[in-house]
């Protein structure tokens, strides 16, 4: 078999072309993908060659870890039968290419356990569950952010989550202007306007590898900063302020399984949305102008991929 897929020859070298795929093995699933999602973080980094050495990391390859599809085929033990609507976090399945993250492509052949049912109802939405399980893995209920840096797609399902999960709502700091729309319950501000210096947990999700001296001279004594962005800079930080405040610093790293099934039991309960987060969609066929607009455009919170009129 052979698929459509989205290909990163290079950095700034992308474009549709043919990719080879492994044959199907016991408990493997054949899905036709409708849509996929393109991550302003890490596929960003992939796309401008900056991404740091990871694991699998190579040109060429196909990105993608926010795919949602339709079970075409499983093999024997797969548990899973055709028609099914399935999310895909990205998949291994390809010849000639390496797959970081391999999602972006019309036709994948994926481990059923690695797969999620999810209900049709959700439809292109679902293309969210990766970041929803993110923001998730990012929060600890024992200390719920009560600041959120960021009002992307992240930074609102960070807030969102809060919310649903029965904390009070966050503060959400956002300078873009064209960003600070779109609050669910919760405030959005420049960081300038606001005067509170007594955080005790703080989630930064902008990336910004420079803005820990400014979060730490706003925690309370023993507050926390969870680092939930991805940072390609060394991250650092004067000492003595730290010192005095005992500031804690945690890493938020990839969601884990449990994370995607609580966030997808929140969906279901009616506890959390995903509508008005997804803001710009493209046929696959214009896959290139839809990353560049995706990484440029601070409008664009969030690209989808539609594959549905793309042979396989």
């Amino acid at each position: 078999m052979d698929t459509l897929a989205v290909v990163l020859k290079g950095p700034e070298d992308l474009r549709l072309g043919r990719v080879d795929l492994e044959a199907p093995g016991d408990g493997d699933v054949i899905v036709d993908v409708r849509w996929s999602g393109i991550s302003t973080g890490t596929e960003r980094l992939l796309y401008s060659g900056t991404m740091p050495p990871f694991p699998g990391m190579g040109y060429p390859l196909v990105p993608g870890y926010e795919s949602v599809g339709e079970v075409v085929s499983a093999q024997a033990g797969a548990g899973l039968k055709s028609g099914e609507l399935v999310f895909v976090p990205g998949a291994r399945c390809f010849k000639d290419v390496h797959a970081l993250f391999g999602g972006a492509a019309a036709r994948l052949v994926v481990p059923s356990n690695r797969v999620v049912p999810v209900p049709a109802t959700l439809g292109e939405n679902s293309v969210l569950l990766a970041l929803a399980a993110t923001a998730y893995h990012a929060i600890d209920c024992n200390k719920p952010p009560e600041l959120v840096v960021g009002h992307g797609v992240l930074g609102r399902l960070i807030a969102r989550i809060t919310i649903a999960l029965g904390h009070a709502p966050p503060t959400v700091w956002e300078r873009a202007s064209a960003r600070q729309q779109g609050a669910r319950g919760y405030q959005v501000i420049a960081p300038d306007a606001d005067d509170e210096k007594g955080y005790n947990a703080i989630c930064d999700v902008s990336g910004d590898a420079g803005i820990l001296d400014s979060l730490i001279s706003r925690l309370a004594p023993a507050g926390e900063i969870t680092l939930a962005g991805f940072y390609s800079d060394r991250v650092s930080f004067a000492f003595p302020r730290a010192f005095m405040c005992e500031a804690r610093i945690r890493v938020a790293a990839q969601w884990q399984p449990a994370d995607l099934r609580a966030v997808t039991d929140l969906i279901c309960s009616g506890a959390l949305a995903l509508d008005g987060l997804i803001t710009h969609r493209k046929p696959a066929k214009l896959a290139e102008d839809a990353y560049r607009k995706a990484f440029a455009d601070p409008e664009c919170l969030k690209m989808v991929l539609d594959w549905r009129d793309e042979t396989p």
